[in-house]
């Protein structure tokens, strides 16, 4: 292909310049600890209830955006409603919004005296200040990758697929589950991933309605910023170091599934 070396040469210098040096750097400073030193760092309880409230929250945020991402985006490709670009366009709101605002009006809305915790909390539903606000904040930014990333696929099938499928006698059902969502499914995954990946690395909007209560609800990204004050980058360095390595692993699995699906998909096409 014409111009592919130097395409290439270009793709290649910024991928390093931008992500392979930083990211070497971590890995760097973080092995300069020493096993033993990494070890009792990345093993703190701290530390270690904050990752597994990042990685939990982010999941669980991301599974929830998988599933109403992908009825979101059946609605907007398969209807016709007054105010549907309205709403089309706010898909996007969290894209452009800045984080902190974000956290600033969730916490505005479901604190005990917001518009809307001031009647969930007599209820025994308390979401500010606690992990269920982390997973709200989550939800509103990762919304717009699941959405997007699905929304391209679903106008590229056709009607007369699943008209087909009735003539055959299938079910609404069956037609969902043998028809539409195998071929919906490399896309779903790969908006998972991204509504993973932001969630887990997510700051601005989660701070303002976490509550930031170590063990309870203080997240890893926060912990490396306080022990960044604390002038301790050897800790701030481990925790960095341990979420790129778990982040990188979920992602290559969601990767390896997501190539498998895809051949699944086109050897049973």
């Amino acid at each position: 292909m014409p111009g592919f070396g130097l395409s290439l040469g270009i793709t290649l210098s910024w991928l390093v310049l931008i992500v392979l040096i930083p990211l070497s750097g971590l890995v760097w400073r973080a092995s300069g600890l020493g096993w033993a030193k990494f070890f009792e760092l990345a093993l703190d309880p701290r530390t270690l209830n904050a990752l597994k409230i990042s990685f939990g929250t982010a999941f669980l945020a991301a599974i929830i955006n998988l599933v109403f991402g992908v009825i979101l985006a059946w609605v907007l490709v398969r209807y016709r409603f007054p105010g549907k670009r309205v709403i089309d366009a706010m898909v996007d709101l969290p894209f452009a919004l800045p984080t902190a605002v974000a956290g600033i009006a969730l916490t505005t809305l479901y604190a005990g005296n917001g518009w809307i915790g001031q009647f969930i909390e007599p209820l025994g539903l308390k979401i500010a200040f606690t992990p269920s606000g982390i997973v709200v904040a989550l939800i509103f930014v990762g919304l717009p990758f699941v959405v997007r990333t699905v929304q391209p696929i679903m106008e590229e099938i056709d009607k007369e697929v699943e008209e087909a499928a009735a003539t055959l006698g299938a079910s609404r059902f069956q037609t969902i589950s043998r028809v539409l969502l195998p071929g919906l499914l490399p896309a779903g995954l790969t908006g998972f991933a991204l509504a993973f990946a932001r969630g887990v690395g997510e700051y601005g909007s989660v701070i303002f309605i976490a509550g930031n209560l170590p063990y309870v609800s203080e997240i890893a990204p926060l912990l490396i910023v306080i022990r960044l004050e604390e002038f301790n980058y050897a800790a701030a360095t481990a925790i960095a170091a341990v979420m790129l390595a778990i982040s990188f692993a979920m992602l290559l699995l969601i990767n390896s599934i997501q190539a498998w699906s895809r051949r699944r998909y086109v050897y049973v096409a």
